[in-house]
């Protein structure tokens, strides 16, 4: 079975899936009121220093100031040159760039107030401001242009070598002077006819972007990337994709001029999604992004995961269930350890999660299952585009791994922090509090005046203080000499309570 894009468009959101083999592996969602800004350029103003984190603060416009490291600053262009002639380490657009050269101090670089071009390279996350450089990319249909470095690289996924230098041959031959190109994965087999349409229209879309920037003010979007519909067809619709369903008119037909005009001998099938029941019910995706929002995901077997996610760090522990096995313990640790393998490559792409991640696989004593289970791993997150690294099976049973995280979290982008327990995902126990309560009614008393309390407290706090916990209001009443009346409030915070003189 093959591939389907299947987009939900309205007035303040589009959502778009990737449904392979039925069932959904990626979501990315827009609302109009928050928009993406990865891939956007900006004029900025450096607003702050931080020769001690080796990195600088710079105005771009947003709420909150973006952050700009040392290794993404221009001036280190000839480090980041031979970084790139060393091993070419960077193959798409959104893989960052890892290299580590020495660099010189930030603060010889750059000043507070200089103004530089800057491109954003991850979202605000969580509590942090935009992630950007000045190592400025322009990715197209078959090439990224990047104009401050002259050098031209292939992706990792072409791995025919006489592809590669057929590709980094034409690359070279008609490339501008001085400029930088990335070959992507979808230009194996393509024509110099098609590599130079890109190129044509990448080193004109920069000649704008420069012209804008003489006139812009500071700070400033100079260039805004794509909506997320276009960003999609453009990085994902390759000849695996049979099928594009679009559920608006005008986003269908939008859809078809880009793809007319970036990708003519595209051969895909378009469709306009006109039944009465939404589109994404149809599918039968609003369940399976239900299921992506839980804590605890079933296995089919009867064991199940358990995932757990902070700001910068998210926690995965394997379980065996309700599974019990035929055979022995080992072979049913390693049976649901492999199952759980395929269940966590599918919910780190689902769920878009990012940062460092640790698996606490169960333990299993023999080697060779430690070998098979990392194994499997490996080869479940081939499918990922998303870049990660993977350390091997500790004698615990866990494996620490991270993979790059560009955009919020599905979890983080339709979640909030619980109002009620503070996004602890716990709250005191109704007996803790009672306690809690009676240590606060002594410390109270000894200054109250008045004979008689009124203690206000959530129902079901009231409950347990009428019946299990009635003995310890009693020992209180007798020995400060007070009468204690409770009132349940059904609006109070199970943690809430009141104490009043009446």
């Amino acid at each position: 079975m093959g591939s389907e894009l299947v987009i939900n468009t309205t007035s303040h959101e589009t959502r778009i899936a990737l449904i392979e083999n039925g069932t959904i592996t990626e979501l990315y969602i827009e609302r109009s009121k928050i928009k993406g800004i990865v891939g956007n350029i900006y004029k900025g103003r450096v607003i702050r220093v931080l020769p001690g984190m080796q990195a600088a603060f710079v105005d771009i416009g947003m709420e909150k100031a973006a952050f700009l490291y040392v290794a993404d600053v221009f001036d280190a262009i000839e480090e980041y040159e031979t970084f790139l002639d060393a091993g070419e380490k960077k193959e798409e657009p959104g893989e960052g760039r890892e290299y580590h050269p020495v660099m010189h101090p930030i603060e010889e670089l750059l000043q507070e107030g200089q103004e530089l071009l800057v491109q954003v390279s991850k979202e605000p996350i969580g509590t942090k401001g935009a992630r950007i450089t000045s190592h400025i990319s322009l990715p197209g249909r078959h090439l990224v242009y990047m104009p401050t470095v002259d050098h031209v690289g292939i992706s990792r996924r072409i791995e025919d070598e006489e592809e590669r230098e057929r590709l980094k041959e034409i690359v070279e031959r008609i490339k501008p002077g001085g400029s930088g190109f990335i070959v992507r994965t979808v230009s194996e087999g393509k024509s110099e006819e098609d590599l130079a349409s890109d190129l044509r229209y990448l080193t004109k879309l920069w000649s704008e972007i420069m012209g804008r920037k003489e006139s812009a003010g500071v700070p400033s979007l100079v260039h805004s990337d794509l909506d997320v519909t276009q960003k999609v067809v453009r990085d994902i619709l390759t000849d695996r994709v049979d099928r594009i369903m679009v559920d608006a008119k005008p986003e269908h037909d939008k859809i078809v001029q880009f793809i007319t005009t970036f990708m003519p001998k595209m051969k895909y099938s378009i469709e306009l999604y006109e039944e009465d029941e939404p589109i994404f019910d149809h599918y039968g995706l609003e369940v399976d992004i239900s299921r992506a929002l839980g804590r605890k995901v079933w296995l089919k077997s009867g064991g199940y995961i358990i995932v757990e996610q902070t700001e910068a760090l998210t926690a995965i522990d394997v379980n065996t269930g309700r599974f019990v096995g035929k055979h022995n313990l080992e072979d049913t640790i390693l049976k649901t350890n492999l199952e759980a393998v395929k269940e966590i490559a599918y919910q780190l792409r689902l769920r878009n999660m990012g940062g460092i991640i640790i698996i606490d696989f169960i333990d299993m004593e023999k080697e060779a299952n430690r070998e098979k289970v990392f194994t499997a791993l490996e080869e479940a997150l081939k499918a990922d585009k998303s870049k990660t690294n993977i350390l091997k099976i500790s004698e615990l049973g866990l494996v620490e791994m991270t993979r790059k995280r560009v955009r919020e979290s599905l979890g983080r982008l339709l979640c909030e922090p619980c109002p009620y327990c503070e996004g602890r995902g716990y709250v005191k126990s109704k007996l803790t509090l009672c306690h809690e309560l009676f240590r606060e009614l002594r410390r109270e008393m000894l200054d109250i005046r008045g004979s008689k309390l009124m203690l206000t407290v959530h129902p079901q706090v009231a409950d347990l203080l009428y019946d299990e916990e009635r003995k310890g209001l009693e020992e209180l009443e007798k020995r400060f000499k007070k009468s204690i009346t409770i009132r349940a409030k059904p609006g109070f915070h199970q943690e809430q309570f009141e104490i009043n003189v009446t």
